[in-house]
């Protein structure tokens, strides 16, 4: 089912609409009391925090109901999804982030509606996008992408990408260099199997870092659904979250 059809799904059946909404607030609860629990572990506020709804397979009927229950930033992996459900919702006035792995031939039509690009991993990828920036007369802030995954290091690349954690000083000068791109900081995901507050210890000294450097490059984009608490007390400031907010839907979803 299409975003559109499952709109018009929900209009015929005002009740399905109804208990959605109710489920997404309820869930949207139970996320923030998680937030504000974990962010007075680490003594930090939950002002410094920002969620993120990843929306990945979810009709653009569900960020409608967000957007009315107060979140404002929305992140999705694939643009042939992110690209028609941003026009859909163009307007709530929402921050659009895309959180997926990002080639270069999608450039030009994530340039276009994306305030924050966070999986930015290697020079040519800023160049396409900046370039793209540009033509769409935007400034697009990115987020250098970090691969934590041990089994990299050993050539054994894993499909979330990411730069080696030597190689995001080399990712973020090339980001700063292009007009059209605003360097914001430094995004990774937890290893599978492994403590996620360990490699998000190892995501924040990169981070600190990258803001030697840009100090304006603050943001630290980090942790999903199940290990968000780790995150939170190694220093995230966005979280990407989508199945505590809309239910499951699959393996390696956050």
């Amino acid at each position: 089912m299409s975003a559109r059809d499952a709109v018009g799904a929900g209009e015929a059946d005002p009740g399905r609409g109804s208990r959605r909404r109710e489920r997404i607030r309820a869930n949207l609860a139970e996320l923030r009391e998680r937030v504000d629990a974990a962010c007075a572990a680490a003594g930090r506020s939950p002002d410094d925090v920002t969620i993120i709804a990843v929306t990945k397979t979810f009709p653009a009927s569900d960020v409608r109901i967000l957007a009315e229950l107060g979140v404002a930033d929305v992140g999705e992996n694939r643009d042939q999804e992110a690209a028609p459900k941003a026009a859909e919702c163009a307007d709530l006035g929402l921050s659009w982030h895309f959180v997926g792995q990002l080639q270069t031939n999608k450039a030009r039509s994530v340039a276009r509606y994306a305030h924050m690009v966070h999986s930015l991993d290697r020079p040519r990828l800023a160049a396409a996008l900046g370039a793209r920036a540009r033509t769409e007369g935007r400034e697009v802030g990115c987020l250098v992408q970090i691969d934590l995954d041990p089994a990299s290091e050993a050539g054994a690349l894993g499909p979330r990408g990411g730069a080696d954690p030597r190689d995001a000083l080399a990712v973020a000068d090339a980001v700063a260099a292009e007009e059209g791109l605003a360097l914001a900081g430094v995004m990774a995901v937890a290893p599978r199997g492994g403590d996620p507050e360990e490699a998000f210890a190892r995501l924040n000294a990169v981070a600190a870092e990258v803001r030697d450097r840009y100090p304006r490059a603050k943001a630290v984009s980090a942790g999903m659904s199940a290990d968000l608490e780790a995150a939170v007390a190694r220093g995230a400031t966005h979280l990407r979250v989508g199945t505590a907010l809309l239910d499951d839907r699959g393996p390696n979803v956050g």
